[in-house]
């Protein structure tokens, strides 16, 4: 009986295997093209004399109601002209996001064949971290001069901000401005729904971004990551031991799900855990979910959360 269980368990492995293979396979065969544009470039190595130019071709960088000496100014300003030379000296050649660009596009086309190939633009965003990647269905705004590297001279931020400002984030935050376009919101505010929601927007980037590290998928740090597996029943315990996953209590998200140092259980262990633990866990939730139902991408993201919590089965590593 054991013989054909070990048996039933390899055949098993095998087939997900070759089938994830044909389905990466067929990806990789398909042909999809990003229009990549540095308007960066262009902003900076225009002279100042045929700003008109720039105007009439990118509109929408330039609202009516700001007056055109704002932008000449800034095509001079030494200070964005030398944060300019930084992203140009990270980013001289473009083929690496290009390329990294037309591979996450045809892994969006295969699982979401309705989605249009936005044209994407790079640009500085004079420092404004929250506004890193701006996705819509026909455009896709990338701000390069928060992808020079967590240790860059310019960067004046908390450790846990910068750490993400990183190359290997570029494509993971694509994933994070696409994402609310396919997931259903949550019904409710409990920490609960919070998690689920969280965990179905890493699920996306399981599929669509395959080659990627589970740490860069969630912005950690490899130790950090390493701390969420080995305390994961302990974090476990502490939800359900407190009652908070139905809880709708304002300051979980922001001790659980949002950005942060470092999550806050309230006790000595606080410094030592990562912030938005409440997500990880949420993620670890959906895989759960997808290894006992596999379902489309589809219709995973649009699934109750208490629906996808009973019949994840979810039991944390110990």
């Amino acid at each position: 009986m054991k013989k054909i269980l070990l048996l039933t368990t390899f055949l098993f492995l095998v087939f997900s295997c070759n089938q994830k293979s044909k389905v990466e396979k067929e990806i990789e065969n398909s042909i999809v093209s990003v229009k990549l544009e540095r308007f960066d470039k262009i902003f900076y190595e225009t002279p100042i004399s045929q700003f008109g130019k720039i105007k009439s071709k990118y509109p929408y960088f330039f609202p009516k109601q700001t007056p055109d000496s704002v932008w000449t100014n800034k095509m001079s300003n030494p200070l964005y002209r030398e944060l300019y030379g930084e992203v140009q000296k990270k980013y001289k050649n473009s083929d690496t996001i290009q390329a990294n660009l037309d591979e996450l596009f045809k892994h969006i086309k295969y699982y979401f064949p309705e989605t249009k190939t936005p044209k994407v633009i790079t640009l500085i965003s004079e420092m404004d971290y929250q506004n890193k990647m701006i996705y819509t269905d026909s455009l896709v705004l990338i701000s390069l001069d928060l992808y020079l590297g967590k240790n860059h001279r310019f960067y004046e931020f908390p450790d846990y901000l910068k750490q993400n400002f990183e190359p290997s984030q570029i494509m993971p935050d694509l994933v994070d401005s696409f994402a609310p376009y396919k997931i259903k919101p949550p019904t409710d505010k409990t920490l609960l729904s919070q998690m689920i929601y969280a965990g179905k927007q890493l699920y996306l980037k399981d599929i669509l971004l395959p080659e990627i590290t589970d740490y860069d998928k969630i912005g950690y740090k490899p130790e950090q990551l390493k701390w969420c597996q080995e305390n994961e029943s302990y974090m476990w315990s502490y939800f359900i031991e407190d009652k908070l996953l139905y809880s709708s209590e304002s300051k979980l998200a922001n001790r659980f799900i949002n950005l942060a140092p470092f999550s806050k259980f309230y006790l000595e262990i606080d410094n030592q855990s990562p912030g938005r633990v409440g997500t990880w866990i949420g993620w670890q939730i959906v895989r759960s979910f997808m290894e006992k139902n596999p379902v489309s991408i589809s219709q995973l993201m649009t699934i109750d959360a208490t629906e996808l919590f009973q019949k994840s089965k979810y039991k944390p590593k110990k």
